[in-house]
């Protein structure tokens, strides 16, 4: 007999425990209620700033839909107000009255808000529904330019909260009451390492502090933060992010037993003094603790899922590791990252300069790893959090030290018991019976069939390993959404004539696509020159630069460079360059690469930078995007004594020819009028120099962390045919690299290698040089300059607008320096004693 589940919530934990019994319930004993609170069916709680970055309630929610499911019932907007424990029934906001043969309460918590005069001012939020969110983005749009924020709480929550009020153009103050950031999760020296990137990035932090009172301004919405020892606060939007309370009142109201500090009092099988009530999720208490991540709300509903089905399942415990990345940070704990088994021994490395905070702990014989805390770089998290408890086969100190620093990095056996994907409670011995009992070929399907790496996603390293370890040979796939590799998916796009990502996807991929696959599409649509990088659709697939047209910089500002062929420029643009840096208040630097850039532009204020420039007959010098940045020359035979060949012209007319194109990466050249290599040809993608009878070719000269030097390719040759040699390396590259592939790799991975490539650009053994040679001749005739286009289409020219109500003005609390005569970005402790002189703002 079929009998009825009721489930009092509707968040990620609720839904998970209905996914969980669906996929289980194969005979249809269940009848599911699901009485959610929300007007939404469930979405991802833990992604919710995605929300202020674009990203839609639709591509937050969680799959599968229950609506498909003849099964389940889903009430939203219908949360469970009473239940009747002797009557077995619950009474919902409406009235409505629903009996029950079990019910599940996954209520989850409330935001904690501190009793403080001033707490009810319009003007203060909570963050924590995607309507928070929408509140939160109103008041800031409406207070405009200069909108001063304040959050209450430097946790996970509080720091997730800054980094979107930062992202609103809101100069933010963190404010927490613990001595550090983050310190239920990271000791004192990652709490310090943490406030030094955070504040780095233009965010205030007052730690070891208590707010007093909240006082309103002249409109009654509250204006000023007051700490109990301190100076006021200019704050127009206040957010509590001082942790959470369960939600257990409906377990109070029908007389089931709470926790001394709250929560639904629990066994070890979820199950409440009553035994056809359970609990699960951030209301539960498990035998008197509540836990407020989602991976220990998981194994609840998995438990309980088990429990409604006749198993004997129970709570295996919470794994309190986490990894985010807040305000672009990377931070991590795992295990005992505090140190309190007895006898543990710590082994840390601090490199303040560069941002990074590494700890580990071990066992008083430092052969069992028992925690540890990264901040700055987690890319280790997943597979030391999988080592937790085990034996070490290496010194620690190897799995701690950089490299270069003379430890050879340890490579990470990680043991069949290992928990890989704590979200889900998998293991690596489950992960790789399914990969070779099912034949598992890829991430993708390694995730649908163990749920492994679809929680917070950073057990995918791990999984890609663990394929490899089990045979698997690495997919050629671009992510779990094509198939098929950049090369294949570029020669689809040339083939078909697809414009537009959505297309793409739907005809040769599947899903909605990702951070992997998106830009990689507009890259490559960009270099079949099909249209501009912010047409349509297209804009939502750029990266951060090519969002804005402009490089982003360290302090939330961006650079501004325009193009300077061959590093040659009159005078006369000499002064407009100049005019427009000391107009705007913008740093001057004169590049390697023969250009200037000048830094310290506010995002509304690239488009009236730029008009004065594209006015002047500048144009964009792409050093946002993956593309042709700059060739460098030196001044050649014109004026050398030693130059053979007229090294600026040619500079000049490589650069002229090459300008936007796009690539998978950045592409740097350099044309020397002589042996003695004044351009640093050879360090280039693709470098010339000079001989009596004509030019020598060198190419895949990268620099960045694995700087090779280019190899000489041609020699002695006309610059017809040098040129000729050039377009086709390039388009060829374009064409068959792997995303993200600078040339040097790229040649590496050539089958054949340089044989291969001198056969393909020289003697067309693949027949495909004609074709090659259109494709260039088709991007001169096409090229247009982007930022001139997009100052002439207001669509364009909206997204550069930091406030609807006030587009031209921001305000910022990025206070500039003067240094070597110049503005500069003030560091944390210089701000922090600067009591007067210039600023300049930033917005996002």
């Amino acid at each position: 007999m079929t009998r009825t589940l009721v489930v009092a919530g509707n968040g990620m934990v609720g839904h998970r425990l209905v996914d969980a019994l669906r996929a289980r319930d194969g005979v249809g004993a269940w009848r599911i209620v699901v009485l959610g609170e929300e007007p939404h069916p469930a979405y991802d709680r833990v992604g919710l700033s995605a929300y202020l970055d674009g990203r839609t309630l639709a591509e937050l929610s969680l799959a599968p839909a229950l609506d498909d499911d003849p099964r389940v019932e889903l009430h939203l907007g219908r949360p469970v107000t009473a239940v009747d424990r002797a009557g077995r029934t619950v009474t919902t906001r409406d009235g409505a009255r629903i009996g029950y043969d079990a019910l599940v309460l996954a209520t989850g918590s409330r935001p904690f808000v501190p009793p403080l005069q001033g707490a009810d001012l319009p003007g203060c939020f909570v963050y924590r529904t995607v309507e928070d969110l929408d509140a939160i983005r109103d008041r800031v749009r409406a207070v405009g330019a200069g909108a001063h924020a304040a959050v209450v709480g430097g946790g996970l929550l509080g720091l997730e909260a800054a980094g979107a009020l930062r992202g609103l153009g809101a100069r933010t103050t963190v404010v927490e009451f613990a001595p550090r950031l983050m310190a239920l999760q990271v000791d004192e020296g990652g709490g310090h390492a943490l406030r030094r990137a955070v504040e780095a990035l233009g965010v205030r932090v007052l730690s070891g502090t208590r707010t007093e009172r909240l006082e309103p301004g002249a409109d009654g919405a509250v204006a000023r933060m007051v700490p109990a020892d301190g100076d006021p606060i200019d704050a127009d939007v206040v957010v509590f992010a001082a942790g959470v309370r369960p939600r257990d009142e409906l377990a109070r109201d029908c007389g089931l037993p709470v926790a001394e500090r709250g929560g639904v009092l629990v066994d070890a099988t979820m199950r409440t003094a009553d035994p056809r009530v359970w609990a699960v999720g951030e209301c539960a208490a498990v035998e008197g603790r509540t836990y407020g991540l989602v991976a220990p709300g998981y194994a609840m509903a998995e438990v309980v899922a088990d429990r409604l089905l006749g198993g004997g399942a129970e709570f295996p415990g919470a794994d309190l590791s986490t990894k985010l990345k807040l305000l672009g940070v990377d931070v991590a704990s795992f295990g005992d990252a505090f140190a309190v088994t007895p006898g543990a021994l710590e082994l840390v490395w601090s490199d303040p300069v560069a941002g990074i905070y590494r700890k580990l702990v071990v066992s008083d014989d430092a052969r069992t790893l028992l925690g540890g805390v990264l901040v700055g770089d987690a890319s280790a998290y997943a597979a030391l959090r999988a080592l937790v408890g085990a034996r070490l086969d290496v010194e620690p100190a190897r799995l701690v030290l950089p490299e270069g620093s003379g430890a050879v990095p340890a490579p990470l056996a990680m043991p069949d018991r290992a928990t890989v994907c704590s979200c889900h409670n998998v293991s690596r011995r489950e992960i790789a019976e399914a990969i070779r009992g099912r034949g598992l070929a890829d991430v993708g399907a390694v995730k649908a069939c163990t749920k492994a790496g679809t929680g917070c996603g950073s057990c995918v390293p791990v999984l890609k390993s663990l394929l490899a370890d089990c045979g698997v040979a690495p997919s050629r796939g671009l992510c779990e959404h094509f198939d098929v590799s950049r090369a294949e998916l570029f020669e689809i796009v040339r083939a078909t004539g697809i414009q537009t990502f959505s297309e793409l996807v739907t005809r040769h991929g599947r899903g909605r696509g990702c951070d992997i696959c998106k830009p990689v599409v507009a890259s490559i649509l960009a270099s079949l020159g099909t249209g501009h990088v912010l047409d349509g659709e297209r804009a939502a697939l750029q990266d951060t630069n090519d969002h804005h047209l402009a490089n982003l910089q360290k302090d939330g500002t961006y650079s501004v460079v325009p193009r300077i062929p061959g590093g040659e420029i009159t005078p006369e643009k000499l002064l407009v360059i100049a005019e427009v840096a000391r107009d705007f208040g913008l740093y001057t630097k004169i590049t390697g690469a023969q250009r200037i850039d000048l830094l310290g532009a506010r995002v509304e204020q690239l488009p009236a930078i730029w008009r004065r420039l594209v006015d002047a007959g500048f144009e964009s010098g792409h050093a946002y995007g993956k593309a042709l940045r700059a060739v460098k020359s030196c001044v050649g035979s014109t004026w050398c004594r030693y130059g053979v060949q007229d090294s600026v012209g040619l500079a000049i007319a490589l650069e002229l020819r090459y300008r936007g194109l796009r690539a998978p990466h950045k592409i740097k050249a350099g044309v020397s009028g002589c042996a003695r290599e004044c351009a640093e040809a050879r360090g280039k993608d693709f470098g010339v120099i000079a001989t009596e009878q004509g030019w020598n070719l060198y190419l895949g000269g990268n620099g960045g962390f694995s700087p090779r030097h280019a190899q000489l390719f041609a020699q002695d040759l006309h610059t017809e045919t040098l040129v000729r040699y050039i377009d086709r390396f390039l388009i060829y590259y374009i064409r068959t690299a792997d995303r993200l592939q600078r040339t040097a790799p790229w040649i590496e991975s050539l089958e054949g290698g340089w044989d291969h490539l001198r056969a393909v650009i020289v003697h067309d053994t693949l027949g495909i040089c004609a074709d090659l040679d259109a494709a260039m001749e088709r991007h001169v005739a096409s090229y247009s300059d982007e930022w001139r286009d997009a100052l002439q289409d207001p669509d364009k020219l909206a997204r550069f607008t930091s406030f609807v109500n006030a587009p031209d003005v921001a305000d910022s609390d990025i206070v500039f320096v003067t240094e070597r005569g110049q503005p500069r970005p003030a560091s944390p402790q210089e701000r922090a004693v600067l009591v007067a002189g210039p600023t300049l703002g930033v917005a996002g």
